[in-house]
Protein backbone atom coordinates (compact mmCIF):
# COMPACT_ATOMS: atom_id res chain seq x y z
CA UNK A 1 0.00 0.00 0.00
CA UNK A 2 2.59 2.41 0.22
CA UNK A 3 2.45 3.74 -3.16
CA UNK A 4 -1.36 4.19 -3.06
CA UNK A 5 -3.14 7.91 -2.14
CA UNK A 6 -3.81 8.53 1.55
CA UNK A 7 -6.97 8.23 1.47
CA UNK A 8 -7.06 4.87 -0.23
CA UNK A 9 -4.92 3.95 2.85
CA UNK A 10 -7.27 5.23 5.05
CA UNK A 11 -9.73 3.23 3.71
CA UNK A 12 -8.08 0.05 3.09
CA UNK A 13 -7.07 0.39 6.65
CA UNK A 14 -10.94 1.19 8.03
CA UNK A 15 -12.33 -2.30 6.35
CA UNK A 16 -9.74 -4.52 7.54
CA UNK A 17 -9.64 -3.29 11.25
CA UNK A 18 -13.60 -3.23 10.90
CA UNK A 19 -13.96 -6.57 9.60
CA UNK A 20 -11.16 -8.22 12.06
CA UNK A 21 -13.30 -6.24 15.00
CA UNK A 22 -16.99 -7.18 13.82
CA UNK A 23 -16.81 -9.69 11.12
CA UNK A 24 -19.97 -11.18 9.69
CA UNK A 25 -21.71 -8.12 11.87
CA UNK A 26 -20.87 -5.87 9.85
CA UNK A 27 -23.37 -7.36 6.98
CA UNK A 28 -26.04 -8.19 9.66
CA UNK A 29 -29.56 -7.25 9.22
CA UNK A 30 -30.79 -7.02 12.57
CA UNK A 31 -34.52 -5.71 11.15
CA UNK A 32 -34.77 -9.04 9.29
CA UNK A 33 -33.36 -10.99 12.33
CA UNK A 34 -36.36 -9.58 14.77
CA UNK A 35 -38.95 -10.01 11.96
CA UNK A 36 -39.35 -14.09 12.90
CA UNK A 37 -38.75 -13.34 16.95
CA UNK A 38 -41.57 -10.66 16.83
CA UNK A 39 -44.15 -13.13 14.81
CA UNK A 40 -43.85 -15.81 16.94
CA UNK A 41 -44.97 -13.24 19.96
CA UNK A 42 -47.43 -12.07 17.46
CA UNK A 43 -48.92 -15.40 17.27
CA UNK A 44 -49.06 -16.30 21.42
CA UNK A 45 -45.77 -18.28 21.19
CA UNK A 46 -42.98 -16.60 23.61
CA UNK A 47 -40.68 -19.90 23.66
CA UNK A 48 -40.15 -19.73 19.98
CA UNK A 49 -39.69 -16.13 20.04
CA UNK A 50 -36.94 -16.71 22.86
CA UNK A 51 -35.70 -19.71 20.69
CA UNK A 52 -35.12 -17.39 17.44
CA UNK A 53 -33.69 -14.62 19.34
CA UNK A 54 -31.51 -16.89 20.33
CA UNK A 55 -30.46 -18.85 16.73
CA UNK A 56 -29.44 -15.04 15.84
CA UNK A 57 -27.21 -14.63 18.41
CA UNK A 58 -25.52 -17.79 18.54
CA UNK A 59 -22.18 -16.35 19.76
CA UNK A 60 -21.31 -16.19 23.69
CA UNK A 61 -20.32 -12.70 23.50
CA UNK A 62 -23.37 -11.36 23.15
CA UNK A 63 -24.72 -7.59 22.57
CA UNK A 64 -26.90 -4.91 24.63
CA UNK A 65 -30.05 -5.55 21.88
CA UNK A 66 -29.91 -9.18 22.93
CA UNK A 67 -30.76 -8.70 26.56
CA UNK A 68 -32.74 -5.75 25.75
CA UNK A 69 -35.03 -7.86 23.44
CA UNK A 70 -34.84 -11.24 26.04
CA UNK A 71 -36.11 -9.30 28.81
CA UNK A 72 -39.02 -8.09 27.24
CA UNK A 73 -39.82 -11.48 25.94
CA UNK A 74 -39.02 -13.18 29.08
CA UNK A 75 -41.65 -10.65 30.52
CA UNK A 76 -44.44 -11.25 28.06
CA UNK A 77 -44.28 -14.69 29.82
CA UNK A 78 -44.56 -13.51 33.07
CA UNK A 79 -40.95 -14.65 33.91
CA UNK A 80 -40.55 -11.32 36.08
CA UNK A 81 -37.49 -12.88 38.32
CA UNK A 82 -36.09 -14.03 35.08
CA UNK A 83 -36.33 -10.40 33.20
CA UNK A 84 -35.17 -8.60 35.77
CA UNK A 85 -32.01 -10.47 35.64
CA UNK A 86 -31.79 -10.06 32.00
CA UNK A 87 -32.27 -6.22 31.78
CA UNK A 88 -29.62 -5.23 34.89
CA UNK A 89 -27.31 -7.24 33.07
CA UNK A 90 -28.41 -4.52 30.14
CA UNK A 91 -28.55 -2.14 32.08
CA UNK A 92 -24.53 -2.59 33.63
CA UNK A 93 -23.69 -3.04 29.86
CA UNK A 94 -25.00 0.69 29.08
CA UNK A 95 -23.33 2.18 32.49
CA UNK A 96 -19.85 0.32 31.81
CA UNK A 97 -16.72 2.91 30.35
CA UNK A 98 -13.94 -0.14 31.18
CA UNK A 99 -10.73 1.01 29.20
CA UNK A 100 -11.47 -1.90 27.30
CA UNK A 101 -14.67 -0.65 26.13
CA UNK A 102 -13.57 2.93 25.94
CA UNK A 103 -10.86 2.41 23.24
CA UNK A 104 -13.48 -0.62 20.96
CA UNK A 105 -15.44 2.56 21.06
CA UNK A 106 -13.39 5.06 19.59
CA UNK A 107 -11.88 2.22 16.98
CA UNK A 108 -14.96 1.50 15.76
CA UNK A 109 -16.37 5.28 15.99
CA UNK A 110 -13.03 5.97 13.54
CA UNK A 111 -13.81 3.18 11.06
CA UNK A 112 -17.43 4.34 11.23
CA UNK A 113 -16.43 7.84 9.32
CA UNK A 114 -14.77 5.82 6.32
CA UNK A 115 -17.12 2.79 6.51
CA UNK A 116 -20.59 2.28 8.09
CA UNK A 117 -22.39 3.62 11.32
CA UNK A 118 -22.79 -0.07 11.42
CA UNK A 119 -19.40 -0.97 13.36
CA UNK A 120 -19.89 1.55 15.71
CA UNK A 121 -20.73 0.08 19.55
CA UNK A 122 -24.27 -0.10 20.19
CA UNK A 123 -25.15 1.99 23.59
CA UNK A 124 -29.17 1.74 23.37
CA UNK A 125 -30.73 5.15 22.15
CA UNK A 126 -31.54 7.66 24.65
CA UNK A 127 -35.32 6.71 24.93
CA UNK A 128 -34.17 2.81 25.16
CA UNK A 129 -32.11 3.71 28.23
CA UNK A 130 -34.65 5.29 30.32
CA UNK A 131 -37.51 2.75 29.36
CA UNK A 132 -35.36 -0.05 30.29
CA UNK A 133 -35.23 1.97 33.28
CA UNK A 134 -39.43 2.44 33.81
CA UNK A 135 -39.58 -1.20 32.88
CA UNK A 136 -37.75 -2.40 35.52
CA UNK A 137 -39.50 -0.09 37.73
CA UNK A 138 -42.88 -1.67 36.25
CA UNK A 139 -40.99 -5.08 36.98
CA UNK A 140 -40.57 -4.47 40.60
CA UNK A 141 -44.03 -3.31 40.49
CA UNK A 142 -45.60 -6.82 39.47
CA UNK A 143 -43.23 -8.01 41.82
CA UNK A 144 -45.44 -6.29 44.77
CA UNK A 145 -41.79 -4.19 45.53
CA UNK A 146 -42.63 -0.96 45.75
CA UNK A 147 -39.38 0.28 47.12
CA UNK A 148 -37.10 -0.87 44.76
CA UNK A 149 -39.75 0.30 41.98
CA UNK A 150 -38.61 3.67 43.84
CA UNK A 151 -35.22 3.18 43.52
CA UNK A 152 -35.50 2.71 39.24
CA UNK A 153 -37.43 5.36 38.60
CA UNK A 154 -35.61 7.62 40.81
CA UNK A 155 -32.68 6.60 38.21
CA UNK A 156 -34.63 7.61 35.36
CA UNK A 157 -34.58 11.38 36.78
CA UNK A 158 -31.17 10.99 37.18
CA UNK A 159 -30.38 9.58 33.69
CA UNK A 160 -32.74 12.55 31.67
CA UNK A 161 -30.74 15.15 33.18
CA UNK A 162 -27.34 13.28 32.08
CA UNK A 163 -28.85 12.73 28.79
CA UNK A 164 -29.96 16.32 28.71
CA UNK A 165 -26.32 17.64 29.27
CA UNK A 166 -24.69 14.95 26.86
CA UNK A 167 -26.91 16.24 23.83
CA UNK A 168 -26.02 19.83 23.98
CA UNK A 169 -22.21 18.48 24.29
CA UNK A 170 -22.73 16.41 21.04
CA UNK A 171 -24.76 18.84 19.44
CA UNK A 172 -22.09 21.60 19.53
CA UNK A 173 -19.35 19.18 18.49
CA UNK A 174 -21.15 17.79 15.34
CA UNK A 175 -21.79 21.44 14.14
CA UNK A 176 -17.99 22.39 15.35
CA UNK A 177 -17.02 19.14 13.17
CA UNK A 178 -19.30 19.76 10.33
CA UNK A 179 -17.27 23.44 10.17
CA UNK A 180 -14.41 22.22 9.84
CA UNK A 181 -14.79 19.41 7.41
CA UNK A 182 -17.25 21.64 5.10
CA UNK A 183 -19.37 18.54 5.64
CA UNK A 184 -23.52 18.90 5.48
CA UNK A 185 -25.70 18.18 8.63
CA UNK A 186 -29.25 19.00 7.26
CA UNK A 187 -31.00 15.49 6.19
CA UNK A 188 -33.10 18.18 4.03
CA UNK A 189 -30.72 18.48 1.63
CA UNK A 190 -30.78 14.63 1.11
CA UNK A 191 -32.73 14.49 -2.32
CA UNK A 192 -35.32 12.17 -1.70
CA UNK A 193 -35.63 11.16 1.78
CA UNK A 194 -39.04 10.71 3.78
CA UNK A 195 -38.75 14.23 5.81
CA UNK A 196 -41.59 13.92 6.82
CA UNK A 197 -41.64 10.46 8.35
CA UNK A 198 -39.44 12.16 10.80
CA UNK A 199 -40.28 16.14 10.62
CA UNK A 200 -43.83 16.12 10.70
CA UNK A 201 -46.03 18.21 13.70
CA UNK A 202 -46.54 14.88 15.72
CA UNK A 203 -42.83 14.43 15.91
CA UNK A 204 -42.06 18.18 16.42
CA UNK A 205 -44.03 18.09 19.39
CA UNK A 206 -42.34 16.46 21.62
CA UNK A 207 -39.97 18.34 24.33
CA UNK A 208 -37.09 15.63 22.95
CA UNK A 209 -36.65 12.16 22.26
CA UNK A 210 -36.32 11.06 25.99
CA UNK A 211 -38.73 12.02 28.32
CA UNK A 212 -42.33 10.25 28.50
CA UNK A 213 -45.03 10.61 29.88
CA UNK A 214 -45.52 7.59 30.95
CA UNK A 215 -42.66 7.39 32.79
CA UNK A 216 -42.92 10.51 34.94
CA UNK A 217 -47.10 9.33 35.29
CA UNK A 218 -45.51 6.33 36.91
CA UNK A 219 -43.05 8.18 39.13
CA UNK A 220 -45.74 9.94 40.48
CA UNK A 221 -48.01 7.13 40.90
CA UNK A 222 -45.11 5.05 43.14
CA UNK A 223 -44.25 7.62 45.09
CA UNK A 224 -48.37 8.84 46.00
CA UNK A 225 -48.41 4.91 46.92
CA UNK A 226 -45.18 5.47 49.61
CA UNK A 227 -47.09 8.36 50.81
CA UNK A 228 -44.63 10.95 49.55
CA UNK A 229 -46.63 13.87 48.05
CA UNK A 230 -43.39 16.22 47.50
CA UNK A 231 -42.30 13.91 45.07
CA UNK A 232 -45.45 12.96 43.44
CA UNK A 233 -46.30 16.10 42.55
CA UNK A 234 -43.25 17.19 40.29
CA UNK A 235 -43.74 13.40 39.01
CA UNK A 236 -47.38 13.68 37.92
CA UNK A 237 -46.79 17.81 37.03
CA UNK A 238 -43.84 17.10 33.87
CA UNK A 239 -46.48 14.05 32.65
CA UNK A 240 -49.21 16.91 32.26
CA UNK A 241 -46.12 19.09 30.42
CA UNK A 242 -45.04 16.74 28.45
CA UNK A 243 -48.43 15.50 27.03
CA UNK A 244 -50.66 18.10 28.19
CA UNK A 245 -54.68 18.48 27.92
CA UNK A 246 -55.11 14.95 28.91
CA UNK A 247 -58.38 14.99 31.89
CA UNK A 248 -56.61 11.74 33.27
CA UNK A 249 -52.94 13.35 33.97
CA UNK A 250 -54.81 16.74 35.18
CA UNK A 251 -56.91 14.94 38.08
CA UNK A 252 -53.85 12.80 39.12
CA UNK A 253 -52.17 16.17 40.03
CA UNK A 254 -55.60 18.25 40.92
CA UNK A 255 -56.83 14.98 43.08
CA UNK A 256 -53.22 13.99 44.55
CA UNK A 257 -54.01 15.48 48.45
CA UNK A 258 -57.45 14.73 48.49
CA UNK A 259 -56.77 10.95 47.67
CA UNK A 260 -53.24 10.67 50.12
CA UNK A 261 -55.52 12.02 53.43
CA UNK A 262 -58.60 10.28 51.96
CA UNK A 263 -59.75 7.29 54.84
CA UNK A 264 -59.35 3.92 54.22
CA UNK A 265 -62.66 2.29 52.71
CA UNK A 266 -60.87 -0.89 51.28
CA UNK A 267 -60.93 -0.18 47.79
CA UNK A 268 -57.64 -0.45 45.38
CA UNK A 269 -56.22 2.33 43.26
CA UNK A 270 -55.44 0.33 40.35
CA UNK A 271 -53.47 1.46 37.54
CA UNK A 272 -53.93 0.21 34.48
CA UNK A 273 -51.02 0.04 31.51
CA UNK A 274 -51.99 -1.19 28.16
CA UNK A 275 -49.59 -1.00 25.72
CA UNK A 276 -49.89 -1.83 21.83
CA UNK A 277 -47.92 -2.71 18.51
CA UNK A 278 -44.08 -2.78 18.44
CA UNK A 279 -41.79 -0.26 18.58
CA UNK A 280 -40.83 0.68 14.67
CA UNK A 281 -38.45 -0.58 12.48
CA UNK A 282 -35.41 1.03 10.74
CA UNK A 283 -34.65 0.28 7.04
CA UNK A 284 -31.72 0.92 5.03
CA UNK A 285 -32.54 3.07 2.05
CA UNK A 286 -29.97 4.00 -0.30
CA UNK A 287 -29.27 7.84 -1.96
CA UNK A 288 -26.83 9.51 -3.92
CA UNK A 289 -24.36 12.27 -2.79
CA UNK A 290 -22.81 14.29 -4.99
CA UNK A 291 -18.62 15.28 -4.02
CA UNK A 292 -16.24 17.29 -5.70
CA UNK A 293 -13.28 15.61 -6.04
CA UNK A 294 -10.94 17.61 -7.73
CA UNK A 295 -12.38 19.29 -10.73
CA UNK A 296 -14.75 16.07 -10.76
CA UNK A 297 -18.55 15.07 -9.72
CA UNK A 298 -19.15 12.00 -8.12
CA UNK A 299 -21.96 10.51 -7.13
CA UNK A 300 -21.41 8.29 -4.04
CA UNK A 301 -24.23 5.61 -3.19
CA UNK A 302 -24.77 6.10 0.47
CA UNK A 303 -27.33 4.47 3.11
CA UNK A 304 -29.34 6.17 5.78
CA UNK A 305 -31.39 4.92 8.15
CA UNK A 306 -35.45 4.88 7.42
CA UNK A 307 -38.16 4.23 10.03
CA UNK A 308 -40.52 2.05 8.15
CA UNK A 309 -44.19 2.90 8.28
CA UNK A 310 -45.71 1.34 11.71
CA UNK A 311 -47.02 -1.57 11.06
CA UNK A 312 -51.30 -1.50 11.88
CA UNK A 313 -51.73 -2.08 15.72
CA UNK A 314 -54.75 -2.83 17.49
CA UNK A 315 -54.66 0.15 19.69
CA UNK A 316 -56.92 0.20 22.57
CA UNK A 317 -60.69 2.37 22.20
CA UNK A 318 -62.12 1.40 26.02
CA UNK A 319 -61.16 -0.57 28.78
CA UNK A 320 -64.07 -1.84 31.01
CA UNK A 321 -64.58 -3.78 34.67
CA UNK A 322 -66.20 -6.85 35.39
CA UNK A 323 -68.35 -6.36 32.25
CA UNK A 324 -70.25 -3.62 33.38
CA UNK A 325 -67.86 -0.47 34.43
CA UNK A 326 -66.67 2.03 32.07
CA UNK A 327 -63.33 3.65 32.75
CA UNK A 328 -61.18 6.33 30.74
CA UNK A 329 -58.73 5.16 28.67
CA UNK A 330 -56.00 7.95 27.85
CA UNK A 331 -53.04 7.52 25.44
CA UNK A 332 -49.97 9.08 27.46
CA UNK A 333 -47.09 7.75 25.89
CA UNK A 334 -45.65 7.11 21.85
CA UNK A 335 -42.42 4.89 21.69
CA UNK A 336 -43.22 5.21 17.82
CA UNK A 337 -43.04 9.28 17.61
CA UNK A 338 -39.96 8.77 20.52
CA UNK A 339 -37.73 6.50 17.83
CA UNK A 340 -38.82 9.06 15.08
CA UNK A 341 -37.96 12.02 17.35
CA UNK A 342 -34.56 11.00 17.94
CA UNK A 343 -33.31 10.08 13.88
CA UNK A 344 -34.19 13.43 13.62
CA UNK A 345 -32.10 14.48 16.63
CA UNK A 346 -29.55 12.47 15.58
CA UNK A 347 -29.27 13.35 11.20
CA UNK A 348 -26.79 16.29 11.62
CA UNK A 349 -24.39 13.39 13.18
CA UNK A 350 -25.30 10.87 10.86
CA UNK A 351 -25.09 13.27 8.04
CA UNK A 352 -21.66 14.44 9.30
CA UNK A 353 -19.81 10.58 9.24
CA UNK A 354 -21.85 9.95 5.80
CA UNK A 355 -20.25 13.16 4.42
CA UNK A 356 -17.07 12.07 5.25
CA UNK A 357 -17.43 8.96 4.01
CA UNK A 358 -18.79 10.23 0.61
CA UNK A 359 -15.52 12.40 0.22
CA UNK A 360 -13.33 9.06 1.15
CA UNK A 361 -14.67 7.12 -1.44
CA UNK A 362 -14.60 9.90 -3.72
CA UNK A 363 -11.20 10.41 -3.88
CA UNK A 364 -10.24 6.24 -3.63
CA UNK A 365 -13.27 6.01 -6.54
CA UNK A 366 -10.86 9.01 -8.72
CA UNK A 367 -7.51 7.88 -7.63
CA UNK A 368 -8.08 3.80 -8.03
CA UNK A 369 -9.26 4.97 -12.13
CA UNK A 370 -6.42 7.11 -12.29
CA UNK A 371 -4.07 4.24 -11.40
CA UNK A 372 -5.68 2.20 -13.75
CA UNK A 373 -5.64 4.39 -16.11
CA UNK A 374 -1.71 4.56 -15.91
CA UNK A 375 -1.61 0.52 -15.74
CA UNK A 376 -1.10 0.60 -12.13
CA UNK A 377 -0.93 -3.32 -10.75
CA UNK A 378 -2.62 -2.21 -7.51
CA UNK A 379 -5.54 -0.95 -9.57
CA UNK A 380 -7.46 -4.40 -9.35
CA UNK A 381 -6.99 -4.81 -5.22
CA UNK A 382 -7.83 -0.98 -4.81
CA UNK A 383 -10.76 -1.46 -6.95
CA UNK A 384 -11.86 -4.29 -4.79
CA UNK A 385 -11.27 -2.40 -1.50
CA UNK A 386 -13.16 0.75 -2.34
CA UNK A 387 -16.16 -2.09 -3.77
CA UNK A 388 -15.83 -3.94 -0.46
CA UNK A 389 -15.70 -0.38 1.40
CA UNK A 390 -18.88 1.02 -0.73
CA UNK A 391 -20.94 -2.75 0.17
CA UNK A 392 -20.49 -1.25 3.78
CA UNK A 393 -21.15 2.36 3.21
CA UNK A 394 -24.68 1.02 1.32
CA UNK A 395 -26.33 -0.52 4.49
CA UNK A 396 -27.07 2.21 7.14
CA UNK A 397 -27.48 1.08 10.88
CA UNK A 398 -30.78 -1.21 11.39
CA UNK A 399 -30.23 -1.74 14.64
CA UNK A 400 -32.82 -0.85 17.46
CA UNK A 401 -34.84 -2.16 20.40
CA UNK A 402 -37.73 -3.57 18.94
CA UNK A 403 -40.08 -4.89 21.04
CA UNK A 404 -40.82 -1.92 22.72
CA UNK A 405 -44.53 -1.12 22.29
CA UNK A 406 -45.71 1.55 19.94
CA UNK A 407 -47.92 3.27 21.86
CA UNK A 408 -49.62 3.04 25.68
CA UNK A 409 -52.52 3.99 27.62
CA UNK A 410 -53.39 4.55 30.89
CA UNK A 411 -56.32 4.15 32.83
CA UNK A 412 -57.18 4.77 36.65
CA UNK A 413 -59.84 3.16 38.96
CA UNK A 414 -60.65 2.87 42.55
CA UNK A 415 -61.93 -1.47 42.63
CA UNK A 416 -62.91 -3.61 45.76
CA UNK A 417 -59.83 -6.09 46.63
CA UNK A 418 -60.14 -9.35 44.94
CA UNK A 419 -60.50 -11.29 41.33
CA UNK A 420 -62.01 -8.78 38.40
CA UNK A 421 -62.69 -9.33 34.70
CA UNK A 422 -60.93 -6.60 32.91
CA UNK A 423 -62.06 -5.98 28.95
CA UNK A 424 -60.14 -4.26 26.81
CA UNK A 425 -62.25 -2.82 23.30
CA UNK A 426 -59.71 -3.24 20.03
CA UNK A 427 -60.71 -2.41 16.36
CA UNK A 428 -60.19 -6.36 16.23
CA UNK A 429 -62.35 -7.30 19.35
CA UNK A 430 -62.53 -7.16 23.11
CA UNK A 431 -59.85 -8.89 24.75
CA UNK A 432 -60.64 -9.99 28.58
CA UNK A 433 -58.51 -11.13 31.01
CA UNK A 434 -58.49 -11.69 35.21
CA UNK A 435 -56.97 -9.77 37.70
CA UNK A 436 -56.19 -9.88 41.24
CA UNK A 437 -55.91 -6.97 43.04
CA UNK A 438 -54.82 -6.23 46.60
CA UNK A 439 -53.20 -3.42 48.85
CA UNK A 440 -54.02 0.38 48.72
CA UNK A 441 -52.48 0.49 45.34
CA UNK A 442 -51.61 -1.80 42.57
CA UNK A 443 -50.40 -1.59 38.91
CA UNK A 444 -51.84 -3.96 36.32
CA UNK A 445 -50.25 -3.56 32.57
CA UNK A 446 -51.01 -5.31 29.67
CA UNK A 447 -49.81 -5.49 25.96
CA UNK A 448 -52.14 -6.27 22.94
CA UNK A 449 -49.56 -7.63 19.90
CA UNK A 450 -50.98 -8.93 17.29
CA UNK A 451 -53.83 -11.21 18.09
CA UNK A 452 -52.72 -11.73 21.87
CA UNK A 453 -53.02 -9.75 24.71
CA UNK A 454 -50.06 -9.88 26.94
CA UNK A 455 -50.03 -8.94 30.77
CA UNK A 456 -50.38 -9.53 34.70
CA UNK A 457 -51.86 -13.15 35.43
CA UNK A 458 -52.45 -13.91 38.77
CA UNK A 459 -50.20 -16.81 40.63
CA UNK A 460 -47.04 -16.13 37.39
CA UNK A 461 -45.72 -13.17 39.54
CA UNK A 462 -42.98 -15.91 40.87
CA UNK A 463 -41.60 -16.53 37.31
CA UNK A 464 -40.17 -19.82 36.09
CA UNK A 465 -36.94 -21.31 36.40
CA UNK A 466 -33.77 -19.71 34.78
CA UNK A 467 -33.09 -20.25 31.17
Amino acid sequence: MPSWPRSLRALVSALVLALGLTGCAAFRSYDRELTGTLNYAMAGNVDGAIKTLDSNNASNDRDLLYYLELGMLQRLGNRYPDSQKTWTAANMRMQAEDSLSQVSSLVRGGSSYLLSDKLRTYEGYDYERVMLLTYIALNHLALGDYENARVAIKQTHELEAVIAEQRAKQLAEVQDEAKKRGARTSFKELNGYPVQSIDNPEVNALMNSYQSALSHYLAGFIYEALGELSLAAPGYRLANELHPGVPLLEDALSGLEERLHAPDDGKVDVLFLVASGTAPAIHSQQFNLPVLSGYRWVLVPISFPVIAPTAWAPRPTALAVDGVRSVPLAAITSVDLMARRRLKDDMPSIMLRASVRAAASAVAQVQTQRSADRGNNAAGLAALVVTLGSVLMNSADDRTWRTLPSDISIARARLPAGVHSVTIQTPQGPRSAQVDVKGRHAVIDFWLLGNQLYGYHPGTQTGEASR
